[in-house]
């Protein structure tokens, strides 16, 4: 059972950590843009950015459906990117309890 578990673990928690990443660049992208630091018309951040909104927003929308309205501030990504280090620990915890 250990030869399964570990490497989908494994491979879990890098996707994880790679999600959390793509978040991360996306919120301070956005930031970004909003701010004028950097042009969306230029096409290498209009293709970042679009392939970012694409992988991100669906997990973000459903959270924003739940969260009040701050304003400007947009609370969506901490609370994936808790809900998604929650949601490693436990499963490394049972994959460690069950192989112990």
């Amino acid at each position: 059972m250990e030869v399964i578990l570990i490497p989908l673990l494994a491979l879990f928690n890098t996707l994880v950590n790679l999600y959390v990443w793509a978040i991360i660049i996306y919120a301070v992208l956005t930031v970004l843009i909003s701010l004028d630091v950097v042009n969306k018309n230029n096409r290498f951040v209009f293709l970042v950015g679009g392939f970012l909104f694409r992988i991100t927003d669906p997990t973000l929308r459903i959270v924003r459906r739940f969260l009040p309205n701050l304003g400007g501030v947009d609370l969506s990504p901490i609370v994936v990117i808790i809900g998604l280090y929650f949601v490693q620990a436990v499963l490394n915890g049972l994959v460690h309890r069950l192989l112990s």
